[in-house]
C-alpha cells in the first residue's frame, strides 16, 4: 500500500510540472532521483514520512537499484545543495523501506525560482559514486 502512495506521489509531482523522475547510471547502479515542492504532498503522506508540507520546502527522493537485477540497494547517502550565490545546505536523508523498495528522502527550504546544484554521495562498502544534478524550485 505504501509503495502505491509513493508511486502516486511521484506521478502527481510529474503531472504538476515539478519535473519528471530522472535516472543516472553510476557504477553498478541505476540511481533514480526527483526533486519537487513539498506542497504537492498530501497531509497524510507528509505526516507518515515526517516531512514538512510547505510551498517553500522541497523534497529530494533518491532510490538506488542494482543495474543488473533492479533490486533496491541499501546505501549510505549524504550530500549538499548549493544555490547560485554559493550558499550550501547539507542534506539530511532519511531511509524509507517499504517491502522491497528503499527510498532516501531529504528536505530543502527554498525561495521562488531558486536554483540548486546537488552533489550527493552514495556509498556501499568500498563503492562510492556521486550523483550531481540541478533543479529550480518554484512557489505556486
Amino acid at each position: 500500500m505504501n509503495r502505491i502512495i509513493i508511486t502516486l506521489l511521484l506521478s502527481l509531482a510529474v503531472s504538476f510540472g515539478a519535473g519528471a523522475e530522472q535516472k543516472k547510471q553510476l557504477g553498478n547502479w541505476d540511481v533514480h532521483y526527483i526533486a519537487f515542492p513539498a506542497a504537492l504532498l498530501t497531509p497524510e503522506v507528509a505526516l507518515q514520512y515526517k516531512l514538512q508540507r510547505s510551498k517553500y520546502n522541497g523534497i529530494i527522493n533518491i532510490s538506488v537499484l542494482d543495474r543488473t537485477t533492479q533490486q533496491a540497494q541499501k546505501v549510505a547517502i549524504n550530500g549538499i545543495a548549493k544555490d547560485l550565490t554559493g550558499r550550501q545546505r547539507t542534506l539530511q536523508f532519511s531511509e524509507v523501506t517499504e517491502g522491497d523498495a528503499v527510498y532516501y528522502l531529504a528536505q530543502l527550504p527554498f525561495h521562488h525560482e531558486q536554483r540548486f546544484s546537488f552533489s550527493i554521495n552514495i556509498i556501499s562498502g568500498n563503492n562510492t559514486e556521486q550523483l550531481t544534478f540541478e533543479q529550480t524550485f518554484y512557489v505556486d
